[in-house]
């Protein structure tokens, strides 16, 4: 279902990733994209999802480049310290994130000069999957608004379900039969514009923080059919869900 064709230059990487990536997930899963042409066809943007899934990034890269775009990541910077991979990540545009440290403000630099390039950079507010038993989006962090403010990009909120079910939060074997629908569905861009006129306070920041989370939720509430909690999941309250106890065990 390709939407629109791909206007930029692919290079080395993505022609080795997209004939192997892409027909995997035509064979495993069913893909439903709800109001895509709001994925701009031109010009540097943020697409921001709400994270269920380590197959995430695939299924995102899937929605892009079904609209003619290529995606950029903020990615994780352990995946960047095998040498082979680093060197494709890197290759393909991709950005590491050292999280909780300096790394992290080169990180921000390389997403907004990403975007003033004109590129497409995917990010997930979240910053990990959600913790919520539900699995709706939790508290969110700054990153993607301060990104927003600074280059006064489009922030298009992207609300996706069906990834969880074929692989699971934290888990490794994929469950492939019977074939699951992804589902995404894009919003209209996220009015910031106000807050982009306003010193860059950390009340600014959040206040665009929780806007972009409120567009994405809202998108997941249609693909759902359901109301989200009124509060969100935050793990410095509600704990990790996830996080092994007891030494491990």
């Amino acid at each position: 279902m390709t939407v629109r064709d791909l206007t930029e230059k692919r290079g080395w990487t993505f022609n080795v990733a997209v004939p192997i990536v892409k027909p995997v997930l035509l064979a495993t899963t069913r893909r439903e994209w709800v109001n895509g042409e709001g994925i701009p066809a031109t010009g540097g943007f943020i697409l921001a999802l709400n994270h269920i899934s380590h197959l995430d990034p695939l299924t995102a890269a899937h929605l892009v480049y079904d609209h003619g775009r290529l995606p950029r990541y903020l990615a994780k910077s352990g995946l960047f310290k095998n040498k082979a991979l680093g060197h494709f990540l890197r290759a393909a545009g991709q950005i590491p994130v050292e999280r909780d440290s300096r790394g992290a403000v080169g990180a921000y630099s390389a997403a907004v000069q990403a975007i003033r390039d004109g590129k497409c950079v995917v990010i997930y507010p979240e910053a990990t999957i959600t913790r919520d038993p539900d699995m709706w989006p939790m508290r969110g962090k700054s990153g993607a608004a301060r990104i927003a403010l600074e280059t006064g990009c489009p922030v298009i909120p992207v609300g996706q379900w069906g990834a969880h079910e074929v692989l699971p939060p934290y888990t490794t074997r994929p469950h492939v039969a019977p074939r699951h629908t992804i589902r995404m569905r894009v919003g209209e861009p996220v009015q910031l514009e106000d807050l982009a006129a306003r010193e860059r306070t950390p009340e600014v920041v959040n206040e665009a923080t929780d806007r972009i989370l409120a567009a994405i939720t809202h998108q997941l509430e249609l693909i759902r059919g359901e109301s989200a909690p009124v509060e969100r999941y935050d793990m410095r309250l509600h704990g990790d869900r996830f996080k092994k106890k007891d030494g491990g065990k």
